[in-house]
């Protein structure tokens, strides 16, 4: 009997844990969980982009790995800035009194 027999696609393990970091970010760990997120999402994606075509799965979740990073990274570049900004109106309030 002729069978064909196929291997089914595996799911890359860098895309995974790129969106697991990614949720990390906005739970526990919000700056290093953003780029550890942000760095394997960019080498799931490499990944996938050089196996053959469909022998590695997981370019989705690499990308939500990136955006939740990247987002998150935004996020937390502008509370920086929120706080830089306060505290330099909170000393110029104080100096000027």
């Amino acid at each position: 009997m002729n069978e064909i027999r196929t291997i089914p696609a595996q799911t890359s393990g860098s895309a995974v844990a790129s969106l697991i970091f990614g949720i990390l970010a906005w739970v526990f760990l919000p700056l290093i969980g953003a780029l550890v997120a942000v760095i394997l999402g960019h080498i799931a994606r490499g990944e996938i982009r050089r196996a053959p075509r469909g022998a590695i799965e997981g370019d989705g979740l690499a990308i939500a790995g990136l955006v939740l990073g990247y987002v998150q990274i935004a996020f937390c570049v502008l509370v920086l800035i929120a706080i830089v900004l306060a505290l330099a109106i909170g000393v110029g309030l104080l100096s000027a009194s």
